[in-house]
């Protein structure tokens, strides 16, 4: 349930990041290059002047296939005299969910041929990584936040809103992450690093009236796609082959076809994604061939998935969701076309699978399935 009060929300993110200010010594933005993490960075330059605390850390975590835009976006706001610029530009592997053939892409891996050069400025050594270039997208924000503020209390603010999604709502609203805040999560408690999330109840029309009302800058891809006839909702800057992002393939090669171009040349799949469009990765109807979803979920995950490690990881996700799930309590029919949607959009870190089960429903199920009195 929302409750409205009578300060707007942009004065309460102020507030909240003016506190965070007062609580920790180093506050580091994360930034993607999107309108979220913009607004974020903008309100967090305003707290780190009136508190005499620049230049303000900013971090970016390049995933090389990036939309150009959202790198012109990144350079303008790295190269800022206010900022003290984090740009990660270091090997690591991510899935690539275009191809079941080549599923892991080394990025910005030593002797290949990269989309675009290394930034000057960017950190371009790995060495502070567990795993080296073997370690995947994830586990490297925390890496490198506990390298570079090593025995130092630090935060990071981050851009992401309730609104999205339910698992993200649910995930922000109930569990105490710092004192009285529950619109963050921890990182590592022993050295007291954390991220927040000061624009968590924000809605996109917000967020687009606080860039137009203060006349910050943005990234243009968002007016191409705008153009384009994308919804405003639904206008997002990401990175350009994982499991949620194939549909900007299809709108890359009118938009930006030079970007287009060059990620064809570097990764398998990129191109019969991109042909495919956006619907044709999700199947909406069940196959006439086959007499339930069930049916065609094993049929697709014994002839689409090649990898045996790979499959073997599926098959176990599949298992648990199957015994852990009944008729009585969810949609399981909705489940497994969820499964079905993990295994052609080659969704190998579940990430689908997951917002699931985050959802607040399937959270809900779980707890009479315990026997929990549940009050809708």
């Amino acid at each position: 349930m929302k409750v409205y009060k009578k300060q707007s929300v942009y004065d309460a993110a102020l507030d909240r990041i003016r506190y965070l200010f007062d609580e920790f010594p180093n506050v580091i933005v994360g930034f993607s290059g999107g309108k979220d993490s913009t607004v974020v960075l903008e309100l967090a330059l305003i707290v780190a002047r009136e508190k005499n605390r620049l230049p303000l850390d900013v971090l970016f975590i390049d995933q090389e296939a990036e939309w150009q835009a959202t790198i012109d976006m990144v350079k303008r706001v790295m190269y800022r005299d206010e900022g003290r610029p984090h740009w990660l530009q270091v090997p690591f592997k991510m899935e690539n969910s275009t191809s079941s053939l080549d599923m892991w892409r080394n990025l910005w891996g030593e002797g290949e041929e990269w989309i675009r050069d290394k930034d000057p400025i960017a950190i371009t050594d790995n060495s502070f990584l567990k795993k080296g270039a073997d370690t995947e997208f994830y586990p490297i924000f925390n890496e490198y936040i506990d390298y570079a503020f090593k025995d130092k209390k630090a935060c990071v603010l981050g851009g992401v809103r309730t609104e999205e999604s339910p698992s993200r709502f649910t995930g922000l609203t109930n569990l105490l992450t710092y004192k009285w805040i529950t619109w963050g999560k921890r990182l590592n408690t022993e050295m007291e690093h954390y991220t927040f999330y000061p624009i968590y109840d924000w809605s996109y029309v917000d967020v687009w009236k606080a860039i137009h009302d203060n006349n910050w800058e943005y990234c243009k891809i968002y007016d191409l796609m705008y153009q384009h006839g994308y919804a405003v909702r639904n206008m997002r800057v990401s990175n350009l082959h994982h499991a949620t992002a194939l549909r900007h393939l299809y709108e890359l090669q009118e938009l930006e076809p030079e970007t287009y171009e060059k990620l064809v040349k570097r990764m398998s799949g990129i191109d019969t994604a991109g042909k495919l469009g956006n619907d044709d990765y999700y199947v909406h109807e069940l196959p006439y061939m086959f007499t339930d979803w069930v049916e065609y979920r094993d049929y697709l995950l014994e002839k689409l998935i090649i990898d045996p490690e790979v499959k073997a990881g599926f098959a176990k996700r599949f298992k648990s969701m199957d015994s852990t799930y009944t008729a009585e309590f969810v949609n399981t029919e909705e489940m497994t076309k969820v499964q079905v949607q993990s295994i052609l959009a080659n969704d190998i870190c579940h990430v689908k699978m997951k917002n699931w089960e985050n959802n607040p429903n399937q959270i809900l199920a779980r707890r009479r399935m315990r026997g929990e009195k549940v009050y809708d």
